[in-house]
């Protein structure tokens, strides 16, 4: 509307011009020409004036120009002042910014994750995922949010939409039915929200991984039933892991190795199994309540809420006691001093906090592990001197991005469960034996893509080849590089620390335990044709034989 204004007030002063003659310097009459006409209505109705061209104006004509300039300055006047209106439009602006990012999705051709919401959790998610060559889009529902992560700055960059998370419709700008697309991450609390993003996204796309996270076991049961593949329930590992330092301490230490969280050689966190306190009886301390009673402990709880108590007591739990975990007569009847292990459980790191300063004074030698609720740069439970910290969202961190960069590394993690603390024990003394104390994972796929040559030669069916040749160096056949195989998925079947004699199969799915320069040499000679053929044969291949081969 702004443009047409313009044109159809140029247009009628132009045409003024063009029909009035004019008088050139001689007196003769003079016609002014279109584009003499539109070049002195140009300045004039944007008010820089030039002066009457190309000669002075006859009565009539500046007669014409007079109400011409009236019109053609208002209609200025009008178009500049609607355009500045709609440049000011929120939705004209959304629009634009939907158009803006659906450009810099499209044109993202490497593989990709979609993160719905932006805060501190998915903050250090999507810096885990960059650092892993693996590009990240965003949905996030407040504009405020949108301009912090902006701000952060990621290299590459990272498009972000301003909208509802859970609509198809955003889903669908975000690239969701994207070959690249690889998973999606749906962390929220709500579990109304957690169901509706996973029910969209199982429509959109049949294959994407989805991650989101639960609170209860129905839940994370219904999640999977409508097509979640990761469902993690931070409150719920918390348990398992505590579980873990009760029965099998070097499970626990390998598990922490496998996320990168502390070295083979670190402290191993172990737990006594008797005179055992749990302060809340929130789903936490219900969750570690059950967990003990099936390994036939039976804790002391300190809860403060009575209807807690009451529900507690009906479902025959005796060992519940109704008052404040901070007050020290309490503790003192319940004799703290005896207390081997104290468990800080509530959803209030103020309340966990003074909970933690009272025991320690009435007994330095508790073993105190706490929960903390809010990540923080800066954590005063880290200055406490808390024996062991368990954070929810640090643990939803570790848990989606290791299920999604390194599948088989989540998969080994959930087959240690039904291992035992001999079998850690040993597994860590070979692992720090043949490579070092903080040894690395890498994940090969016998394919086309990552593992040409061994892929090649593994899908004749007169070719085999055994796990033992691919630990030999490629400088010296003969010598073996620091890498041991943890784990093999083939179609269904899992081989958990497979034997070097161990046939490998075209399409499996390997998880090596390794140092770097292992990691270069195998990288390298499942890729080149020169490198393998000597592994396999003993025998150099030069470059002009392969040329005569080929000719």
């Amino acid at each position: 509307m702004p443009f047409t204004v313009i044109v159809i007030t140029y247009a009628i002063a132009m045409i003024g011009l063009l029909i009035i003659p004019g008088m050139d310097n001689d007196g003769n009459p003079y016609q002014m020409t279109i584009f003499d006409a539109f070049y002195f209505i140009s300045y004039t109705a944007t008010t820089i004036g030039f002066g009457e061209i190309p000669y002075p104006f006859t009565h009539e004509q500046k007669m014409w120009v007079s109400a011409s300039i009236y019109v053609t300055v208002l209609g200025w006047f009008y178009g500049i002042g609607t355009l500045v209106s709609l440049l000011q439009d929120r939705l004209f602006l959304s629009e634009i910014a939907i158009a803006k990012f659906k450009r810099s999705v499209k044109h993202i051709k490497e593989d990709f994750v979609i993160v719905l919401g932006y805060n501190d959790t998915t903050s250090v998610i999507i810096k885990k995922m960059i650092d892993d060559d693996m590009r990240v889009v965003v949905i996030e529902k407040e504009q405020e949010r949108a301009d912090y992560l902006h701000l952060e700055g990621f290299i590459p960059h990272v498009p972000v939409l301003v909208a509802d998370v859970h609509s198809p419709i955003s889903l669908e700008y975000a690239g969701i039915k994207s070959i690249h697309c690889k998973a999606i991450i749906s962390l929220f609390e709500s579990h109304d929200l957690n169901m509706r993003v996973t029910l969209a996204s199982r429509i959109l796309n049949p294959h994407i991984k989805i991650a989101v996270r639960s609170s209860t076991n129905n839940e994370t049961s219904n999640l999977l039933d409508v097509g979640a593949n990761i469902v993690e329930n931070p409150l719920q590992i918390i348990s398992y892991q505590i579980q873990m330092a009760l029965n099998a301490p070097s499970l626990f230490k390998i598990e922490n190795w496998l996320y990168n969280i502390h070295t083979l050689e670190s402290k191993t966190f172990s737990i006594p199994k008797e005179d055992i306190l749990i302060c809340g009886f929130g789903r936490l301390g219900q969750s570690l309540y059950e967990m003990f009673v099936r390994n036939e402990i039976r804790p002391t709880i300190v809860e403060i809420d009575k209807d807690k108590v009451s529900l507690a007591i009906s479902k025959g739990i005796d060992t519940i006691i109704c008052g404040n975990s901070e007050d020290k007569e309490l503790l003192e009847k319940i004799k703290i001093n005896e207390k081997k292990l104290a468990i800080i459980a509530t959803d209030n790191d103020t309340t966990n906090l003074s909970i933690i300063s009272t025991i320690k004074r009435m007994n330095k030698n508790t073993i105190v592990i706490a929960r903390e609720n809010e990540m923080a740069d800066f954590s005063i439970f880290s200055h406490a001197k808390i024996d062991h910290i368990f954070l929810p969202d640090e643990i939803l961190i570790h848990k989606t991005t290791n299920a999604i960069i390194n599948p088989l590394s989540d998969k080994l993690i959930r087959l240690l469960t039904h291992k035992d603390e001999r079998w850690a024990q040993q597994l860590l003394v070979k692992l720090v034996k043949e490579i070092h104390h903080n040894p690395i994972t890498f994940e090969l796929n016998v394919n086309k893509a990552e593992a040409v040559e061994l892929y090649n030669y593994l899908i004749c069916p007169e070719n085999k080849i055994t796990l033992n040749i691919l630990r030999a160096s490629r400088r010296d056949r003969a010598h073996h590089n620091n890498i041991i195989p943890l784990l093999i998925v083939r179609g269904e079947e899992d081989i958990l620390l497979p034997s070097y004699d161990t046939l490998l199969c075209a399409n499996d799915k390997i998880l090596f335990a390794c140092d770097e320069n292992s990691r270069d040499d195998l990288e390298y000679i499942v890729n080149n044709i020169y490198e393998f053929h000597y592994i396999v044969s003993g025998e150099e291949r030069s470059y002009l034989k392969k040329f005569m081969i080929r000719s």
